[in-house]
């Protein structure tokens, strides 16, 4: 008996979550990709874009975008800038059984949240709370045989996946967790910006989005959502000269009076039936995860300061992006969550 097929369509191929989605999809074995669209990049070979994939898509083209193109399809995965999702989610809820948007537009549920942090109202306020939020590791339930799932986003989920273990056993105070964040450029997408440009990012470190980064909303819904406590963040992100990976280091007060060794367990037992969670004294590195869909955790007690540290690393593209979003695919399938997923990294 054969396995079953499940054929999905990527919109926005072009970007580099889109690429990763076609990267990661020729080695799935229940995943079929019948079409890739990408408005800018229509009726180019998408080996002549990114020729690391060319074995597999020799002649094969990005197609212009046609909602009908997805019409009766098993799954979609929408890879677009914020504020372009909406209007393509609406075409397309109807038409086909799943949907995941990597992208932002539906991953907060409280509409009032848009025009603060992405300085526009949502144009569909209405499907906000027909999205699941896409973060397996602490919404699974929810996300199995989900048809609509909004994917975490990359900062959301290092930052989020480091700290849910410590909120969860009320072992961190939730109103004051500073957030540090050294990310790699290619979270920023493929057009070219002045601030991407390798002159700019070379040899340079800088902090962006002071106080107004978009996932610090996200961050604090998720854990708020599962602690069923208040949480409040202050975050900042800084641009680091290489391509991929997020190293995400939390501090928060300790609830109690305790020791890095209890911490570290409270992360293993958390994460003990997490295939994609790695738990260890030893202390992350994004080269580690490259690649991969897996995220590196550790901690440490401060006693001087009572504080407790959290770092967690991960590639942005995958378990941050494209990995998380088959990830999710395959509980919204039924499938084993680790189907077609890769758990060791590259290195060197």
């Amino acid at each position: 008996m054969g396995l079953e097929e499940y054929k999905v369509g990527i919109v926005g191929a072009s970007g580099y979550t889109g690429a990763e989605l076609l990267r990661l999809i020729p080695n799935h074995p229940n995943l079929v990709l019948q079409v890739a669209s990408a408005h800018s990049k229509a009726n180019t070979k998408i080996a002549d874009l990114y020729p690391n994939l060319a074995a597999h898509y020799k002649d094969t083209e990005f197609s212009g975008y046609d909602k009908d193109k997805y019409t009766g399809l098993d799954l979609v995965f929408i890879c677009l800038p914020h504020g372009l999702s909406a209007e393509v989610v609406v075409d397309l809820k109807d038409k086909v059984k799943h949907i995941i948007d990597l992208g932002s537009d539906f991953r907060l549920k409280d509409p009032e949240l848009y025009p603060t942090w992405y300085n526009k109202k949502h144009e569909h306020p209405e499907l906000l709370t027909d999205f699941e939020y896409g973060l397996p590791e602490l919404f699974a339930d929810k996300l199995s045989g989900a048809n609509l799932i909004a994917a975490t986003g990359c900062n959301a989920a290092t930052a989020t996946l480091g700290l849910a273990p410590f909120v969860s056993s009320n072992t961190i105070e939730q109103t004051n967790i500073i957030v540090d964040i050294k990310t790699g450029i290619s979270g920023a997408g493929r057009p070219p910006k002045e601030t991407t440009t390798f002159c700019t990012i070379d040899e340079n470190v800088e902090p962006y989005a002071l106080l107004s980064h978009r996932h610090t909303p996200e961050i604090e819904q998720a854990l708020t959502t599962y602690s069923k406590k208040e949480t409040k963040i202050v975050f900042t992100p800084h641009l680091v000269p290489m391509s991929r990976g997020i190293l995400a280091t939390s501090y928060a007060q300790a609830t109690q009076k305790t020791n890095t060794t209890e911490t570290i367990e409270i992360l293993k037992e958390f994460y003990r039936q997490s295939p994609f969670v790695v738990v260890s004294q030893r202390p992350p590195a994004t080269k580690s995860t490259l690649g991969s869909n897996t995220i590196h955790i550790t901690s440490r007690y401060d006693e001087r300061t009572n504080n407790i540290i959290v770092i967690a690393a991960l590639d942005n593209l995958m378990k941050g992006a494209s990995g998380m979003a088959i990830q999710n695919a395959n509980l919204a399938l039924g499938l084993p969550e680790t189907t077609g997923l890769p758990t060791t990294g590259q290195y060197p």
